[in-house]
């Protein structure tokens, strides 16, 4: 069965932007039009967006879809090959929601997926953290995808948005914590480079200025 397709010729993709810019709603509108055209696909998404409690990937606007769960142990070579022996088919499609959260061996994996099977892989996710640094997954996929595309969003002064901003329950910037803390629109706000150094320097300025009056105390 596996060796079924032998001509196809899959790529790995990788859609990124900041949060907010919908690319879960992208996906989960992929894979309706999928279903609608009868094409075999399979949708899945890192164990570690824990916010539901089902296998669920479910966007902002509220459309949602059930999903195959991968846990930061998982092998995504044996997991998708015991699925297409199981459904005795090869999906054409596999969609990753979430695609940072995974690791680079695991990225390698799906590319081993879509180079040994020619299966399409299309994976959704951020690029880098809050504090800009690249996450993982998202840098293995920079990497090694066939294609790379950018979701793009708008920043409230018209600039395009690059930071997932951390803020707390004033809405301050953070800038320390652990890389990943799950969270919407109470934890993270989607900045340009340009209103996300603003924040922080007036942040610093404000903070500077109550040291003072308490040192003065």
């Amino acid at each position: 069965m596996l060796d079924e397709n032998t001509l196809r010729r899959g790529k790995l993709y990788f859609r990124y932007g900041t949060m907010g810019s919908a690319k879960t709603a992208m996906l989960l509108t992929t894979a309706y039009n999928f279903e609608e055209r009868g094409m075999n696909f399979l949708c899945m998404k890192p164990i570690i967006d824990n916010r539901e409690k089902d296998s669920i990937i479910r966007s902002r606007i509220g459309i949602e879809r059930t999903c195959h769960w991968i846990y930061p142990e998982s092998d995504m070579y044996k997991m998708l090959t015991d699925i297409f022996n199981k459904e005795q088919k090869l999906m054409e499609w596999i969609l990753v929601d979430e695609a940072q959260f995974l690791t680079a061996d695991q990225v390698d994996q799906l590319a081993r997926i879509v180079d040994d099977f020619g299966v399409n892989v299309l994976c959704y996710g951020l690029r880098t953290d809050f504090q800009s640094k690249m996450f993982e997954g998202s840098r293995r996929l920079f990497e090694i995808a066939d294609t790379i595309d950018e979701v793009k969003s708008t920043c409230t002064c018209g600039r395009k948005t690059i930071i997932n901003a951390r803020i707390d329950a004033n809405g301050n910037v953070v800038t320390d914590g652990d890389q990943v803390e799950i969270g919407g629109n109470d934890k993270y706000i989607a900045l340009c480079r340009h209103c996300w150094y603003k924040r922080r320097r007036e942040q610093e300025q404000t903070s500077a200025l109550d040291f003072g009056e308490d040192f003065k105390g």
